[in-house]
């Protein structure tokens, strides 16, 4: 395994993101003992760096993790979790919140502890002082119960360089969605230029694009070997595109089995050097695979519809005709979950960290 230094601390380049956990084919509850022996396989293999948040898996994630790590020497591991600022109800529960979660995780501190998804929807409540979120956090690092702080982000330049501008200082680390499609199209590039102008080194989200770097089409698997050749799979090609950013140091990936584990601790287990012209034909290449829907199955959206829709999967489906033509999978939906049903109520919208307009691409489904 590969290792990363962060400040005294020699961090596992590679960590586990615990939002998309195997799940029980029954009910799409969490497979405990499948995710137990990923963290086995974690802990043998020298990743050290879990990664879990309130609201992954309808709030299971934490639990599971919790109980699943509580095996484990405290010492043994890093733990991050974040404050679900991402929904604004929240903004009112802060030290709730954040005991509930030390209890669901089972323990005492957070190594790592992250604002959830500052952005331009919700960057004047974490900027509220009479809210005060942030001092309550630095009054909990100054106790020891959050060992580093930081924060995630999907926000555009100009809200995210506020937030640094009044915050900077405090945040030691700063989490982005970073792969060779977003390096231009989500404008990553321009971001960790930000951070590195604050000095915060990155935490990488999304390095597959919710899985869609790892399974191309054949048309994008084709661009991808005249870059990378034959030989190397795509997974392996998106994480050495990262790893030739010098400001990132840790890079999550939300691996749901045992295969996509060993294949991504494998990838992880050597280093391996791009060079420039490479790295550019990268980014290059992510311009010309761009996709009409930038959904990352995050899911966020599912809990605020009235309607019970599987957003994600009606937005997988719309770029899936759109490369392909094919109908038959929508076709094939259950009446009441078809895409005529949303009621463009936009409260989804509300949720959604790739500020997709959910609402008109149903209608846009529907007339497919």
């Amino acid at each position: 395994m590969i290792y990363k230094q962060f400040k005294d601390l020699q961090l596992s380049s590679l960590g586990l993101g615990c939002m998309r956990l195997p799940q029980l084919p029954e009910n799409g509850g969490i497979d405990e003992a499948m995710t137990a022996q990923m963290v086995e396989y974690c802990m043998k293999q020298g990743v050290n760096y879990f990664d879990t948040a309130y609201v992954y898996h309808g709030g299971k994630s934490e639990v599971v993790m919790g109980q699943i790590l509580s095996r484990y020497d405290r010492k043994s591991f890093y733990l991050a979790d974040k404050f679900p600022g991402f929904d604004p109800t929240f903004f009112t529960k802060v030290p709730e919140i954040f005991e509930e979660q030390l209890g669901r995780c089972q323990v005492d501190y957070f190594d790592f502890y992250l604002c959830h998804n500052v952005c331009e929807r919700n960057i004047d409540s974490y900027m509220d002082r009479e809210i005060g979120i942030i001092p309550y956090f630095l009054e909990q690092k100054a106790a020891g119960r959050i060992k580093h702080l930081g924060f995630s982000t999907h926000a555009e330049l100009p809200a995210l360089e506020r937030f640094l501008e009044a915050y900077g200082e405090h945040m030691e680390f700063c989490q982005i969605q970073l792969n060779y499609l977003d390096w231009t199209w989500q404008k990553a590039e321009e971001k960790v230029a930000l951070l590195r102008k604050y000095g915060i080194p990155v935490w990488v989200m999304e390095p597959l694009r919710g899985g869609k770097l790892a399974v191309l089409t054949e048309r994008d698997k084709a661009l991808l070997e005249e870059v990378c050749g034959k030989e190397e799979a795509p997974v392996s090609c998106a994480f050495r595109f990262l790893r030739n950013i010098p400001e990132v140091t840790m890079i999550l990936s939300g691996m749901s089995d045992m295969d996509q584990l060993m294949e991504n601790v494998a990838t992880f287990s050597q280093e391996q050097i791009m060079e420039p012209e490479q790295f550019d034909a990268m980014a290059q290449l992510g311009k010309k695979m761009i996709e009409a829907v930038p959904c990352t199955a995050c899911r966020y959206c599912t809990d605020y519809c009235p309607m019970s829709l599987d957003i994600p999967k009606l937005m997988r489906l719309y770029n899936e005709h759109r490369f392909t033509g094919s109908t038959y999978a929508l076709n094939s939906l259950p009446e009441e979950k078809k895409p005529h049903n949303c009621l463009g109520c936009r409260q989804c919208e509300g949720f959604c960290p790739q500020n997709i307009p959910i609402s008109e691409k149903m209608k846009e489904l529907s007339k497919i």
